[in-house]
């Protein structure tokens, strides 16, 4: 129930990761090669500025970026900086962030940061590229807590299209977790209030939605 979610601390996470992933994304090496060697690497880690005409996207890339998405995560780049590094082998092959270096051209940046990930052998890079995008999508979501985090977003007029979620999106997670349990609407708006410090008043939510809620339950907002 979403009521549940109150007194909860602030720093929630949305999304679901079962051991295997949380072993394996970012650190898909450490029990292949032992937590020393592990340590060595980490220990002598570099982020390095790369021109981004230095760089080359890797060939058998399964994954794909539609023009759309890319432009999502130059936007993303724009409000809270490029906050992960490209990986990439030591002759600038491209291992994984080929979105991000697609969003920093579309931007006319030229360069980004970067990590060589030189400890790697080349059937080991071609694994990781899998298992970069892969294990990301293994994960789930907790839709309550979902709900609230959009939630608060919306309240503070925050653009919750960063998120790369879109509006209508954001309507459904919202509409659902209410019809999953009603009664809780109102606690749910009261834990939002309290993990974020807003007062009551206006969501800012869009108008469309709040017609629809409004009919659904047969109360006003506030």
């Amino acid at each position: 129930m979403l009521a549940k979610l109150i007194g909860f601390p602030f720093n929630r996470e949305c999304r679901h990761h079962t051991r295997g992933i949380d072993i394996g994304k970012r650190s898909i090496h450490l029990y292949n090669f032992g937590q020393e060697r592990f340590g060595e690497v980490m220990g002598t880690t570099q982020i390095i500025q790369r021109a981004i005409t230095s760089l080359r996207p890797y060939a058998r890339n399964a994954r794909t970026h539609s023009r759309k998405q890319v432009k999502q995560i130059a936007a993303s780049i724009e409000r809270f900086g490029f906050t992960n590094p490209v990986l990439v082998s030591d002759d600038g092959e491209i291992i994984a962030g080929h979105g991000r270096v697609e969003a920093a051209r579309l931007l006319r940046w030229k360069t980004v940061p970067t990590i060589a990930l030189s400890h790697l052998s080349e059937i080991e890079r071609r694994a990781y590229v899998l298992a970069d995008n892969k294990l990301a999508l293994n994960a789930g979501w907790d839709k309550e807590i979902l709900a609230i985090e959009l939630q608060a977003l919306v309240d503070f007029e925050f653009d919750v299209e960063l998120t790369g979620f879109s509006l209508a999106e954001v309507d459904f997670v919202i509409d659902e977790a209410g019809e999953a349990d009603p009664e809780s609407r109102d606690a749910a708006d009261d834990a939002v209030a309290i993990a974020t410090g807003a007062g009551s008043g206006s969501r800012g939510y869009p108008v469309r939605a709040q017609l629809e809620w409004q009919d659904r339950i047969g109360r006003s907002t506030d």
